[in-house]
């Protein structure tokens, strides 16, 4: 039986292991390239991979469980076990990670009274019922149990939320009563107050730090806090940041390759370290986190590149190449190979094949509801993407304005379906002015929901529940009587093209790219506004002319020989007779 132990050192049956890991998120990578990006790892010379496990894609619906495809954890531990790595794994029900609500489902927010990442029973009783089948999976895969998994996470970055000791210790004893035996850990801000509130020493969880530079400085930390409390750890980094990911309207992060490769050193010479990330991936779907500054919140885009040591698509980057001079000069008895790089489909054009109005097809692609008045996207069951609301009006000759009260995140406000307003955040509950001149008018308001926070405070907020969550105004009363409907991307196949064209209005456009030879592709949408993309029914996620991205990543195995069908759903009414397929991505200059 193997063991792997946590003494004075890291120990691999009974003899020192310096764990040097990569983070390589399953759920940011579409399964058929798992195994490129692990065989990089191990190109690299590293030993272990450790990825988050996200809650949300595992019960996306209360008791409902998904754990194939994309989501087979299993899967992804096996092919790095057959490529000779180490795992770590963090199946705390928070995880951060820039991913949306921080891994926690959607769902959690239809309880008003339940207070998440605490002690409060209502939350526990949530967390044991997933545990309860997500450790029937996991717990068979420790190093003990002849798997490859050698540490697991209790909670993440909790120092930087919270000191509710009773929630971790509530952790703790789930994840002992599901046969977890390997060494847990936490992961915090390497500075004291960060680790005394997240940590559980008194059960002799391990308390690793986060940090991507001054790794002595940083280090030296960490061990004064372990000895404050009698400890004599190994160090660890569990996330060394090499790079950043990236917003909505601001330029993209970058990092010297050679200062990184630098700072990885110093961090080795001390002790583990965890590259946060070694491949970034895609938020796919509408899975993108989002980051809170003050009362603004601002979404992070669809790529997760990270300016990480593997590019979006899984290449090795300068990055891969210096830290691989680096692990080679400090250990030269370390093997390394070659990385594995992708085929690249040669740029090409497709033409439009039909175009047809949301409006037009609301029966054929969404889930209707009709109440007194409006619905949050949660208590609608839609907990991503749109959300559409609809009331009559009667008629008035002169203007009138509205205000949509209380509503998250970006709103198009359309009279008669005429666009009278875009608003996002601090813009809504403005006046929006228009006249009612039918007996009847429809006042429509699509609302998206671009991705809720992933850290700090307003995980908390009622900013993240979505939709409208008062009403719509008009003049000083709410109007009442609505028709609501949930865009169900999964319908797709069932639009009929033949309906009705608006301009200006949220409208799907179809496409069709035939392809001889697989390979990797981005999709150039720069003349497009804003929304997303389904190619082959997967929704490859959102788009927005804004930037800093003007293109979307396409993995060789989303496509199929022969034709492959594209949607744009675009809700700004600016879209393209022509699309264009090319080699690399196309950013914006900011």
């Amino acid at each position: 039986m193997n063991t792997f132990e946590v003494k004075e050192e890291f120990l691999l049956n009974g003899e020192p292991f310096k764990i040097m890991s990569g983070a390589i998120h399953y759920f940011r990578i579409a399964p058929d390239e798992w195994y490129h990006s692990l065989y990089n790892l191990k190109a690299l010379g590293f030993n272990t991979v450790e990825t988050y496990i996200p809650w949300n894609i595992h019960e996306p619906k209360e008791g409902e469980f998904q754990f194939s495809g994309g989501q087979d954890i299993a899967k992804f531990v096996q092919l790095a076990e057959e490529l000779g790595l180490f795992v770590i794994l963090r199946p705390s029900p928070y995880i951060c990670a820039e991913w949306e609500f921080g891994g926690l489902p959607a769902w959690l927010l239809t309880d008003h009274k339940m207070r998440i990442r605490s002690s409060d029973p209502l939350f526990i009783e949530k967390v044991t019922n997933y545990y309860e089948v997500l450790f029937k999976i996991i717990a068979p895969m420790q190093i003990n149990r002849s798997g490859p998994v050698i540490m697991m996470q209790l909670e993440n970055e909790y120092g930087s939320y919270g000191e509710d000791k009773e929630y971790l210790l509530a952790l703790y004893e789930l994840m002992h009563k599901h046969n977890i035996t390997v060494p847990l850990f936490t992961s915090d801000g390497a500075w004291e107050e960060a680790q005394t509130a997240g940590t559980l020493m008194e059960k002799n969880v391990l308390a690793t730090g986060n940090f991507g530079s001054k790794s002595k400085e940083n280090f030296e930390r960490l061990s004064s806090f372990h000895e404050a409390h009698g400890k004599k750890w190994p160090l660890m980094c569990m996330e060394f940041w090499d790079g950043w990911f990236n917003r909505w309207n601001e330029e993209i992060i970058r990092r010297d390759p050679e200062e990184l490769a630098e700072e990885v050193g110093e961090a080795l010479k001390i002790g583990s370290i965890n590259l946060y990330m070694f491949h970034g991936g895609t938020n796919f779907g509408f899975m993108n986190g989002c980051s809170a500054r003050g009362r603004k919140d601002l979404p992070q885009i669809t790529s997760y590149d990270y300016d990480a040591l593997l590019d979006e698509q899984g290449n090795p980057t300068e990055k891969f190449f210096s830290v691989q001079r680096k692990v080679h000069e400090l250990f030269p008895e370390i093997k390394q190979l070659e990385p594995l790089r992708k085929k690249t489909l040669e740029p090409t054009s497709v033409s439009l094949k039909e175009k047809v109005s949301l409006f037009s097809v609301l029966d054929l692609i969404a889930h209707h509801r009709w109440s007194k008045y409006p619905m949050t996207m949660e208590a609608l069951q839609q907990n991503y993407g749109y959300q559409l609301y609809q009331t009559t009006v009667t008629k008035n000759l002169t203007e009138q304005f509205y205000r949509v009260i209380d509503g998250s995140d970006r709103i198009h406000f359309f009279l008669n379906e005429q666009k009278l307003a875009t608003q996002y955040q601090e813009e809504i509950g403005d006046k929006i002015f228009g006249t009612p001149v039918k007996e009847d008018n429809q006042v429509t308001v699509l609302v998206e929901n671009m991705g809720r926070v992933n850290y700090g405070h307003k995980l908390l907020a009622d900013t993240q529940h979505k939709g409208i969550r008062s009403g719509v105004m008009s003049d000083l009363h709410f109007l009442y009587g609505w028709d609501q409907y949930s865009i169900d991307f999964s319908k797709i196949n069932h639009i009929d093209y033949q309906r009705e064209w608006l301009e200006g209005t949220p409208a799907f456009y179809r496409y069709e790219l035939v392809v001889e030879e697989l390979g990797d592709t981005f999709i150039d949408l720069h003349a497009f506004g804003k929304g997303v993309v389904l190619i082959n029914g997967f929704n490859l996620g959102r788009f927005w002319n804004v930037g800093p991205t003007l293109s979307l990543y396409v993995p060789a195995s989303l496509l199929n020989k022969g034709v492959n069908e594209i949607v744009i759903f675009e809700t700004e009414g600016e879209w393209a007779s022509e699309i264009k397929l090319e080699k690399r991505p196309r950013y914006k200059k900011m």
